[in-house]
């Protein structure tokens, strides 16, 4: 039954392109000017680097500030806490795939993998004071964003971490003898997990504009739709649709979802490590339901805070 489906969806959907072939060319040059202007730039610099700094086991000098830290508070590993700060910085989808790198080398127990899968995706700092920042009104500032994205996190990780009963710690794997990648290596390695990105924003991004392009009467449900469906052209939309709180609220909450392209990048960089993706799923609606609440809360302060 499943295998019947998806067939008919992939007729289907080649059915429409030749139907519309003007908007999948449109859609296909949005997905690609996105990958080629801001997800390349933004992020394979850093998954060259990060790729270095494993193969020359250097993690226990970056993590060394916040490693007590991420110790107490996380319950996190050294390879988790690297995972965990390479995934907060650089943006979906780094932690889930370096979650799935140590899982591969047995750097990390499946236990950790589990549970750092529920919190080390998010939206990088730089996507959110540079392009999500952008499209919030003036009566919202941009901490307010920040806090109810990032705050979260926390409660994410209590969470998961009750479910996959991580207690403290898990045992540090050995560094000592393992063979290092050249830096050659590292370089294709990170240049082939940026063209499936791509290849996937690409396909998200005309989803995006057919949708875009359906006669719908609620242009506020069509723009949340569009941020479930990929982000970037979902915070356009929201931004363009909805004023005042309630685009600010939008934003964070389809930002901290992810959105289905951000699920199928994720899931790309995770197939050969027996992660879950459906779990994965789960984690991300719970850390956005959270955002909105957070959101809500964090808004009520507002009218307390001196003006200019």
């Amino acid at each position: 039954m499943k295998k019947s489906f998806f067939r008919l969806l992939s007729v289907a959907a080649l059915l429409l392109l030749l139907l519309r072939p003007s908007l999948a060319f449109e859609g296909a040059r949005n997905g690609l000017v996105l990958w080629g202007s801001v997800v390349v730039p933004s992020l394979l610099p850093f998954m060259i680097c990060s790729n270095v700094i494993v193969a020359l086991n250097a993690i226990h000098i970056l993590i060394f500030p916040v490693r007590r830290l991420l110790h107490r508070f996380f319950c996190l590993s050294d390879a988790g806490s690297y995972t965990f700060i390479s995934g907060l910085l650089c943006g979906y989808p780094m932690g889930a795939r370096t979650c799935s790198e140590f899982m591969d080398k047995n750097r990390m127990t499946s236990r950790e993998g589990k549970y750092l899968l529920a919190i080390c995706n998010h939206p990088s700092p730089m996507f959110l004071l540079g392009y999500a920042a952008s499209g919030l009104p003036n009566s919202v500032p941009v901490w307010l964003l920040l806090i109810s994205i990032y705050l979260p996190i926390f409660f994410v990780s209590w969470a998961a971490r009750a479910y996959y009963g991580i207690r403290e710690p898990e045992p540090s794997v050995s560094e000592k003898g393992r063979s290092s990648h050249s830096f050659d290596e590292s370089l294709m390695d990170s240049c082939e997990v940026m063209i499936k990105i791509g290849g996937y924003i690409m396909i998200f991004s005309i989803l995006a504009l057919y949708i875009a392009k359906l006669p719908l009467h609620n242009p506020g449900q069509t723009a949340v739709l569009l941020g479930i469906i990929e982000i970037t052209t979902g915070i356009k939309a929201i931004s363009e649709t909805f004023s005042g709180l309630s685009c600010g609220l939008w934003i964070g909450a389809v930002t901290a979802f992810g959105g289905l392209s951000g699920i199928f990048q994720t899931k790309s960089v995770i197939k050969n490590a027996g992660l879950s993706i459906r779990h994965y799923v789960v984690w991300k609606v719970f850390h956005s339901l959270l955002t909105i609440i957070f959101f809500i809360l964090l808004s009520r302060f507002l009218p307390l805070l001196p003006s200019g």
